[in-house]
């Protein structure tokens, strides 16, 4: 909780003010039974009604204070506790930003979604009623005990005596809920993956007819966030009957012993009623200590694991060395480089060494599992190397800084993802200050221009969630579109014209040779391999051999009998004829 507090110092003149005004409320509240207590001892048992009406005025006026200083307060732990919710949550998801891929394998991201809505809310909601009330119901306690000492320190005994038993117990349930609260919001990630991975998947489970099975599989995640819940308000509801029985009982000790010393003359009537009405108010004050704890509880755990997030480094930064380098022509030269995945033993890229140069179109081919798209994750750098290095412009990957490698390349993922927007705002995405001309001219180059003009409302034309109402090669060639408005110095595409016919990815490719800039595509079409200047054949991490076409067909069986299978043997044959 210490990382979370910080949050609260720019609204501290706020919090003065919402808690000077909960003191106004307090000190009337507890001057209350003093003021009754003189009404009934020198105005009812005198007989003198001007007593009455004297002290009966001064405690509506003080009643009226009491709502117009409530209602204030409300206003100012509204703005403290929605304010310092937004602060978290925008620094919250500033650091999600910041989060390399290794990070993001810690967390995933229902995890990420709980902590983000339901962790922060909590946390937003404690401090508004903290603010409001349940600092407030403490002092009331303690305000009450020491007044009643002020009335009548003989009957106040009874009370010393029954709050500290109470104290100990409360701290004792609050420290059981906290951890009870924590494994409920772990469930509440569990219901929330749950949840999200069928909303994703829902045309999936409707095709293989899994509705049943998925059903079965949130209900077990929602049954066991029920237990954990019910479990947990089950151990914060037995205090409320205890604190009521402790209570009442010194209630009744006083009322037994206050007519002992009335009868005395040791007290008045209107002293052991007052001390009466502090014992009640103290009932009332503790019988808020159940919600108390279990708002505090949850927001410990919530606080903890929202500080987890925040603590968390991230181990993807700019070094040290790094400098203002931008890329300027696009060669790529990897050198004996090692990989493997963080919390992984195996080298998923071994002792990789090639070049590709600025300006060529590279093709790389392989099986899957042989490290393709590994090795596209390693060039924008969104994760580091095991061993050997990797150079652009002949400058190690390590001397850019982040904002500057990327901001020179165009990424085209394997699965096409757009965002709810228009066709513009998703080409757009690439480059936010690009003009209508530069995004229409990268829709041309990626084929896609006549389909967007085909459209109800052409470019202004609002896609829904992951471009759902697009067919695949028309999200790939979004995706391509929303690279080459970039304007990038290397292009890298992994297997992004799958869906596209041989007419379409050849006018693309023909678009992409007037580009200055490196392309590298990972394919696994030989109509691809054979329009680039060179050609990597990975297999396993390793590399099997690199060339032209020409060069693999002679000197790799491999690439001969992958492009065999794909185009036939007398193809080939008529191919190499001709060449």
């Amino acid at each position: 909780m210490k990382r979370i507090f910080p949050f609260l110092t720019p609204y501290k003149i706020a919090i003065f003010i919402a808690l000077s005004l909960m003191l106004m409320e307090l000190a009337v509240e507890l001057v209350q039974p003093l003021i009754i207590a003189k009404i009934i001892d020198d105005g009812i048992l005198q007989q003198d009604l001007s007593v009455v009406f004297r002290w009966g005025g001064v405690l509506i006026g003080c009643s009226i204070a009491a709502f117009a200083a409530g209602v204030t307060n409300s206003f100012y732990s509204s703005h403290v506790s929605q304010s310092f919710g937004f602060d978290i949550r925008k620094t919250l998801y500033d650091k999600v930003q910041a989060f390399s891929f290794t990070n993001f394998g810690r967390f995933p991201a229902s995890s990420l979604i709980t902590r983000l809505t339901n962790d922060v809310t909590m946390l937003q909601n404690t401090v508004f009623m903290s603010l409001r009330i349940m600092m407030r119901a403490p002092l009331l306690v303690i305000g009450s005990v020491i007044l009643a000492f002020v009335v009548n320190a003989r009957l106040a005994l009874v009370l010393v005596i029954s709050v500290p038993v109470i104290i100990f117990f409360l701290l004792f349930i609050m420290k059981k809920a906290g951890k009870l609260f924590k494994m409920v919001q772990e469930r509440v990630d569990q219901v929330n993956k749950v949840m999200q991975e069928n909303l994703v998947g829902i045309r999936l489970i409707k095709a293989f007819l899994r509705a049943g099975y998925e059903m079965k599989r949130f209900r077990k995640s929602s049954q066991e966030l029920m237990e954990k819940t019910v479990k947990a308000l089950r151990l914060v509801e037995v205090t409320m009957p205890i604190i009521l029985l402790l209570m009442n009982a010194s209630i009744l000790v006083v009322l037994w012993y206050g007519s002992i010393e009335v009868t005395a003359d040791r007290a008045s009537v209107g002293d052991v009623v007052a001390v009466v009405n502090y014992a009640t108010r103290m009932t009332g004050a503790l019988s808020i200590v159940t919600m108390i704890i279990m708002v505090f509880s949850r927001a410990k755990a919530s606080g903890n694991r929202i500080a987890e997030v925040l603590e968390t480094p991230v181990d993807l930064v700019d070094r040290e060395a790094s400098d203002n380098y931008a890329i300027k022509q696009g060669s790529i030269t990897f050198d004996d480089v090692t990989f493997s995945y963080p919390e992984s033993d195996e080298q998923v890229i071994r002792n990789l060494s090639f070049s590709i140069k600025a300006g060529q179109r590279a093709a790389i081919l392989g099986a899957t599992g042989s490290g393709k798209s590994t090795l596209f994750q390693l060039i924008p750098r969104l994760y580091d190397v095991d061993k050997g290095e990797i150079r652009i412009d002949h400058q190690e990957l390590t001397s850019f800084k982040l904002e500057n490698l990327r901001q020179q390349i165009g990424f085209v993922p394997q699965e096409a993802m757009l965002f709810t927007g228009s066709v513009k705002e998703n080409i757009a995405w690439g480059d936010d200050k690009a003009s209508f001309e530069e995004i229409k001219e990268a829709a041309m180059r990626a084929q896609i221009h006549d389909t967007i003009m085909d459209l109800p409302k052409q470019y202004d034309t609002q896609l829904g969630q992951k471009g759902v109402n697009l067919s695949g090669g028309q999200k790939q060639r979004l995706s391509i579109a929303r690279a080459l408005v970039r304007k990038p110095k290397i292009l890298l595409m992994d297997d992004s014209t799958s869906a596209l016919d041989m007419k379409t990815e050849a006018k693309l490719l023909e678009q992409l040779a007037d580009l200055s800039c490196t392309t590298v595509m990972i394919t696994q079409k030989i109509s691809t391999t054979m329009a680039s200047d060179h050609i990597l054949l990975l297999d396993e991490g390793e590399l099997l051999a690199e060339g032209s076409h020409q060069d693999l067909l002679t000197s790799s069986t491999l690439y001969l009998k992958i492009v065999e299978s794909q185009i036939g043997k007398e193809a080939l044959n008529l191919v190499q004829r001709s060449n």
